[in-house]
């Protein structure tokens, strides 16, 4: 059964500041921020929500398709679906615009400052989810934002579960249209600072939310993450890292891991950890899609995690 990726496939351009942003911004000067950073490594890279989730749910052997909208340069990235063996049959183009662009500049410690051009993602809401039988799990990734309200809508119609996974798309929404998604949806990922502004806006506390869903996950970078689950919290701790190397796209991958367990119907436990053995395969390395796994090498390095394995 096939797992239905909503979200945007981009391009990245990502950047490498080799000192600190922190002592280049001034933080009582903010109101006059005229600032240059210095990068002399810069590469391009295979992006977006829905191509990174897409790549790692491919590496787990699930069965998933991105659904997205791409723009006239598109090609070099539908080729790259066609060689992964990933289903685009979801994939549509714009020919009026680019695909969505992403500018990411990296810094000594890892934190990051993003530029996004949407183009071709501005109009995912002529995409539509398919009434199909044979999608059984989806989840409404950034994306454009009427795109990511008519998706929720249309799992909702059609019984389909689905994650909402915010992301930086969750300041374009009002307090009472996440409330509308995330009633509509079974479960709930954002990290801590989005869960932080997803309380603000909607003046729910964390455990008012997750009474909303199913599962609500919550990661905390190196701290790890926690699940909200049957009036539960588990604490799932990172997997063991070698060395760090760009956090991009480390989100995405452990939402593949994510939907790959909630697919083959694990246990929260398992679920979380899995998830964050993905998010430590992908630090590793650059960019969003880079790391090369497989199913079994997975598994192993979720057992020398935890302890045991996840199948």
């Amino acid at each position: 059964m096939t797992t239905l990726i909503c979200g945007s496939i981009a391009y990245d351009s990502i950047m490498v500041f080799k000192g600190r942003f922190a002592d280049h911004i001034l933080p009582h000067q903010v109101h006059i921020l005229n600032v240059a950073f210095l990068v002399p490594e810069l590469r391009r890279e295979f992006g977006g929500c829905a191509g990174n989730i897409a790549y790692n749910t491919k590496l787990l052997q699930g069965d998933a398709a991105p659904m997205a909208t791409v723009g006239r340069d598109c090609q070099p990235y539908l080729d790259r679906l066609d060689h992964l063996g990933i289903d685009r049959r979801f994939v549509r183009e714009i020919e009026t615009s680019f695909t969505a662009q992403a500018f990411i500049t990296t810094d000594a410690d890892n934190n990051q400052i993003t530029a996004f051009h949407p183009g071709a993602m501005s109009d995912s809401h002529l995409n539509q989810i398919p009434d199909d039988s044979t999608v059984s799990l989806g989840i409404v990734a950034p994306d454009g934002r009427a795109g990511m309200l008519q998706h929720a809508e249309e799992f909702a119609a059609r019984g389909i579960p689905f994650m909402f996974d915010p992301g930086q798309g969750l300041p374009m929404f009002s307090g009472e249209e996440l409330i509308g998604f995330i009633d509509r949806a079974s479960y709930l990922a954002v990290n801590d600072y989005e869960a932080k502004l997803l309380t603000d806006r909607t003046q729910l506390t964390i455990d008012q939310l997750a009474k909303k869903v199913r599962a609500l996950v919550v990661t905390h970078g190196g701290s790890g993450s926690r699940i909200y689950v049957d009036g539960n919290t588990l604490q799932i701790p990172i997997a063991p890292v070698g060395k760090p190397v760009d956090p991009t796209g480390c989100g995405d991958a452990y939402r593949a891991g994510l939907l790959v367990g909630i697919a083959e119907k694990m246990d929260w436990e398992t679920i979380g950890r899995l998830a964050a053995t993905m998010g430590s395969i992908k630090i590793e390395h650059s960019g969003g899609q880079n790391h090369m796994a497989d199913r079994e090498s997975i598994g192993e390095r979720f057992h020398q995690a935890f302890g045991y394995r996840p199948w």
